[in-house]
């Protein structure tokens, strides 16, 4: 019951260009966790790419890089894909296409729409960012990083936002996709388009997608 009322909710979020408008909060397919590239074929085909084909990641392939990235591994725990920090889980993924701004909440593998539109643009400064199909945008949220002075929460939170960007890298090499991390972005535009609070701080940016050619 509960499987067929999940596949209900996510029939209605997705469109048949990927994610849609009109749900608060959009269940993925749960992912595909086994399969594959070998870890060292993965690191050995590694690379940043710039340019990307102007196609949307289907639902399921989504679902599988977003848990790559920084999902739950250890249902028991709640512990993720990515290590944090004394276990503060301080970043999250924030997803921007070309409908709207979602952020991944990985407890229950599901996109929280945040903004209407396409601010895909504001999330680098070079000109490609704004037509990849994807970009990621990893956010601190400092109020979880307890006891950490102002020097230990730049430096744990932009080491944990790396963990995240190398599963992505990994993914995307493995599943033929094409990915380059980006540090290079209007931080006030930016966060005022994903409705940040004052203690949330934007590190890194990723864009994703199929690669412009074979």
């Amino acid at each position: 019951m509960i499987k067929s009322m999940r596949a209900g909710v996510l029939m209605m979020g997705m469109s048949a260009g990927g994610l849609a408008q009109g749900t608060p909060a959009i269940g993925l397919p749960p992912p595909e966790t086994t399969g594959g590239m070998p870890l060292m074929q993965a690191l050995k085909a590694r690379h940043s790419a710039r340019e990307f084909a102007d196609r949307a990641l289907p639902p399921q392939l989504l679902s599988n890089l977003l848990w790559a990235a920084n999902g739950v591994n250890r249902p028991d725990s709640g512990k993720r894909t990515a290590p944090s920090a004394r276990d503060w889980r301080e970043i999250d993924v924030y997803v921007a296409t070309a409908e709207a701004v979602y952020r991944y909440d990985p407890p229950t593998h599901t996109l929280v729409r945040v903004a209407a539109g396409d601010i895909r643009a504001l999330t680098g400064v070079q000109d490609f960012v704004a037509s990849a199909p994807l970009n990621l945008v990893y956010v601190a949220d400092l109020d979880r990083m307890h006891d950490a002075d102002a020097e230990q929460q730049a430096r744990f939170g932009a080491a944990d936002a790396a963990f995240i960007a190398q599963n992505v890298y990994l993914f995307c090499a493995s599943a033929g996709l094409a990915t380059v991390v980006r540090g290079l972005f209007d931080p006030v535009a930016l966060g005022k388009a994903l409705r940040l609070g004052s203690r949330q701080r934007i590190l890194l940016a990723q864009s994703v997608g199929y690669p412009a050619r074979p």
